[in-house]
């Protein structure tokens, strides 16, 4: 008994073009119409930046391999960019990342970037003074609040975002009506004007009030110390603060965690005097972003490590209710700054102002961690570079795989004839759903085509190739056994689905452990591979199998002309079969 035959191949063709329509649009909508080469092919830019010891001494070499793989995590994650990260002498890392669109411009700005987070009391804001003033009542209705979720909404799950959950209830950093002191902003070293300094070398704190001790669990000072430096501000670091203006937006900070710090809010521009630090960003366990459940805009997350949860519960306890402020600094500039209802012992939750692009950028920053080195400003050095491979083996590699592409359409329209236009159709239609999609994540997500990657490509062509053959052959056998082209189609479809699906599963797992276990040369060539092999078993199914359905009712086809790949002689046989049952 003949299977029952797909319905409307007509409409299973139209929804495909609809979605190859769609992916054109948005590359469209880019505005771009050649895919970002590897450095290999096109060149790009190369980032050279020499580390410095923040304790002083030589840069150690365990260091710098660390600091090397934070950049790589930052740059080439996702392992399409095709960027490389490598160490030079004793204290050099140098980036290079091919292309010069938008994406790659971002990640050039990430790689500049040290990630250092810290979290430290305010002193002195420019609203209500030092010494204890942002304690008063009208910063307590000013001032920006931490809570946890459960405090405001008992009803909904805490920390949830698109990405995924925090493990513990964050604080959330809301605004206020008259005072804007929290700002979600892109984390970009010239993202605000702000500034640290001394205000000047008679004017430091007393030493215990400034310094403290640093400890191996990256609290920098106690959290009683730094709130006896917020209480009771020293008068030279008030004048320090009177006197100090916000810098130019470009102007680099210098951030010493041991020491108070006078800088500005990163979006705002209100400045602070900030207590020494009493948490760092290494004691962070997680970052995540995401729209919380009943919310409207982006949300950073965090979780702490043990050490840093104890020290961020101790202090939002101690000024719980009292209006002072908790700020938190990235490189050295102030991205939060708000008030406690209560004693937080979870994780923590940063909101305002955020934009998928800036929220994404700071949580990738805080997850793959602040940079166990400094590179100063004065020794990042860029630059663009040329193409580490001759213009020529592009065109060999686009040559080589137009010549292998040709070939296999030549032997499919010789063997199959008539046949033969469907594989032809279907390798053309695979091409451009392949283009579209090197075009569109190109665009989006900064994936690169590098030599390895067109070899990838030129590769999928023998595995797309092989699917027809197997339908074709599987058509062939049937009518061979007694079955007109309209049975035929409906019974070899239902075994060669199987067995492509098979074929290209292996396709695939071959091309997922190359992407995963080999090294960044080798990812493009996986990437690309596992791609194709996926459009392959899409055009199979929804291009590939609807053209033969609708051909089985052309009388070329199905009355077996010789020039259809289906009459007798072809299939060896005295006679074939005709009309709609075997």
């Amino acid at each position: 008994m003949a299977p029952r035959k797909t319905a409307r191949p007509g409409r299973t063709l139209a929804v495909f073009f609809l979605a190859l329509a769609i992916i054109y649009g948005l590359v469209a909508v880019g505005g771009s119409w050649k895919p970002e080469l590897g450095l290999d092919l096109q060149g790009g830019t190369e980032i050279s930046m020499t580390a410095e010891n923040s304790q002083g001494g030589s840069v150690s070499h365990d260091s710098l391999n660390e600091a090397r793989d934070i950049i790589d995590q930052r740059v080439n994650g996702s392992g399409v960019t095709s960027a490389r990260v490598t160490t030079e002498g004793g204290d050099v890392i140098k980036v290079s990342i091919p292309g010069t669109g938008a994406v790659q411009r971002e990640l050039a700005d990430r790689v500049r970037q040290t990630a250092k987070l810290r979290f430290r009391l305010v002193a002195c804001d420019q609203q209500n003074g030092c010494g204890g003033a942002s304690a008063s009542s009208s910063a307590t209705t000013d001032g920006s609040t931490l809570t946890t979720p459960s405090a405001t909404a008992s009803s909904t799950p805490s920390g949830t975002s698109s990405k995924g959950s925090a493990k513990r209830a964050p604080f959330a950093v809301g605004k206020k009506a008259k005072k804007d002191t929290t700002s979600g902003t892109k984390a970009s070293s010239s993202a605000s004007p702000s500034a640290s300094a001394s205000p000047s070398a008679s004017a430091s704190p007393s030493a215990g009030a400034s310094t403290g001790s640093s400890s191996s669990d990256d609290t920098v000072v106690p959290v009683k110390d730094a709130l006896s430096f917020m209480r009771n501000v020293p008068s030279n670091w008030q004048t320090g603060f009177s006197n100090f203006t916000c810098p130019s937006a470009d102007k680099p900070v210098d951030d010493d965690p041991a020491l108070p710090l006078l800088t500005c809010d990163a979006k705002t521009g209100e400045k602070y005097l900030l207590t020494p630090a009493i948490i760092e960003g290494t004691q962070i366990d997680g970052a995540d972003y995401g729209i919380p459940q009943n919310g409207t805009s982006y949300a950073v997350t965090l979780d702490f490590k043990s050490k840093g949860r104890s020290a961020f519960a101790d202090a939002t306890g101690d000024i719980a209710g009292t209006g002072e402020l908790f700020a938190i600094t990235l490189d050295g500039k102030v991205i939060s700054a708000a008030t406690a209802d209560s004693r937080i012992s979870g994780g923590a939750q940063i909101t305002g102002g955020f934009t998928l692009t800036t929220a994404k950028a700071l949580a990738n920053n805080l997850k793959y961690g602040s940079l166990p080195l400094d590179f100063p400003e004065s020794g990042i050095n860029t630059r663009n570079v040329g193409p580490s491979l001759a213009g020529n083996q592009l065109s060999a590699g686009l040559w080589a795989g137009a010549i292998g592409l040709l070939l296999v359409m030549i032997f499919c329209l010789l063997y199959y004839r008539g046949l033969g236009v469907v594989v032809v159709g279907s390798l053309i239609v695979a091409g451009a759903a392949t283009y579209g999609m090197v075009l569109l994540l190109s665009k989006t997500a900064g994936v690169t085509l590098d030599l390895p990657g067109i070899a990838g490509l030129i590769v999928a062509v023998g595995i797309t190739a092989d699917s027809f053959i197997v339908y074709f052959e599987r058509i062939r056998d049937e009518m061979r056994e007694g079955k007109s082209m309209r049975v035929a189609v409906d019974l070899g479809w239902t075994r060669a689905r199987n067995t492509c699906l098979a074929a290209d599963s292996v396709s695939f797992l071959a091309a997922l452990t190359l992407y995963i276990f080999a090294s960044n040369e080798v990812k493009g060539f996986a990437f690309m591979l596992g791609m194709s092999t996926v459009i392959d078993l899409l055009v199979f199914f929804f291009f590939t199998h609807p053209m033969v359905k609708l051909l089985s009712g052309r009388r070329f086809f199905n009355r077996g002309h010789k020039l259809s790949g289906l009459d007798a002689g072809s299939l060896g046989i005295s006679k074939i079969a005709l009309g709609g049952k075997a």
